[in-house]
C-alpha cells in the first residue's frame, strides 16, 4: 500500500514511490491515483466513482512526496496556488560530478517534442520555448558525486533533470538525460517536501518525505 503522510476532508498526501506512473497511461501499469482511489472507496466504503483530484506530476521514475484533492473545491484552489508559483516544491538529487558552487540559480528556455517526450534548452527566441528557474544549495560531495536540495521557480517538464544534465552534471540513474548510466540504478531524484496554504482553512502546510530508504547512490550520503 502507498504510504499516507497526511489526510483530511480536502487533502490526501502521499509518498509515491519509484516507478509507478502517476495516472493511467499506455503502459497499463498500475497507477498512483487509481491505487488511491481504491483506498478511499474502500476505506469509507463509497459507492460509484471517487473523485480524486491531480493537482501536479511527478515523473514516473520519480519518487517522494505529493498532494492530491478529495474535492473538487480543493482541487481548483490547488491549481490556483499552482499557477501563481504559490506550491513550492523542493527536491534532493544527486549529479554525477563534483559541483564546486554552494549554491546557483539556473535559468534556461525549454522546449518539449511531446511525440517523443524529450525537453531540451533551447534559445529564448525560439517558438514555444518556455522559461524554467531554479535554485540549487549544495549539501555535499562524495567521491564523484554531489548531492544538492533543488527549489523549484517554475514547474516544467523534466525541469531539474534537463537543466543539470545541461549544466554537465547530469543526474545520477537517468536514462533519458544522463550519460554511462547503470540501467539498474534507479534516478536519484526524489520530491523531499511540499508547501501550499490548506484549500479551505489557509493554513501554511508542510509536508516532507525522506530519502533515507532509497538505494545507490542515496547511501553514500547517509
Amino acid at each position: 500500500m502507498v504510504s499516507i503522510i497526511y489526510e483530511d476532508n480536502h487533502l490526501l498526501i502521499v509518498e509515491k514511490p519509484q516507478n509507478i506512473p502517476v495516472q493511467k497511461d499506455e503502459s497499463k501499469d498500475e497507477d498512483l491515483q487509481s491505487k488511491l482511489k481504491f483506498y478511499l472507496k474502500q476505506k469509507y466504503n463509497k459507492p460509484g466513482n471517487v473523485f480524486l483530484g491531480l493537482v501536479h506530476r511527478l515523473d514516473r521514475p520519480v519518487g517522494g512526496v505529493m498532494v492530491f484533492a478529495k474535492t473538487s473545491k480543493a482541487a481548483s484552489r490547488l491549481s490556483e496556488q499552482l499557477r501563481q508559483n504559490l506550491i513550492k516544491k523542493t527536491y534532493m538529487t544527486i549529479v554525477d560530478g563534483v559541483l564546486d558552487k554552494k549554491e546557483g540559480h539556473l535559468e534556461d528556455f525549454l522546449l518539449k517534442n511531446r511525440e517523443k517526450n524529450v525537453v531540451k534548452v533551447v534559445d529564448k527566441n525560439i517558438k514555444g520555448a518556455k522559461k524554467a528557474s531554479l535554485f540549487f544549495h549544495k549539501i555535499r560531495s562524495v567521491k564523484n558525486y554531489t548531492l544538492l536540495k533543488v527549489v523549484l521557480e517554475t514547474g516544467r517538464s523534466h525541469q531539474i533533470r534537463v537543466q543539470f544534465a545541461n549544466l554537465g552534471f547530469p543526474i545520477v540513474g537517468d536514462q533519458k538525460y544522463g550519460k554511462n548510466n547503470n540501467k539498474k540504478v534507479q534516478i536519484a531524484l526524489h520530491s523531499y517536501e511540499l508547501s501550499f496554504l490548506h484549500p479551505t482553512t489557509k493554513q501554511l502546510l508542510v509536508f516532507t518525505s525522506d530519502f533515507s530508504k532509497n538505494k545507490f547512490p542515496w547511501t553514500m550520503f547517509l
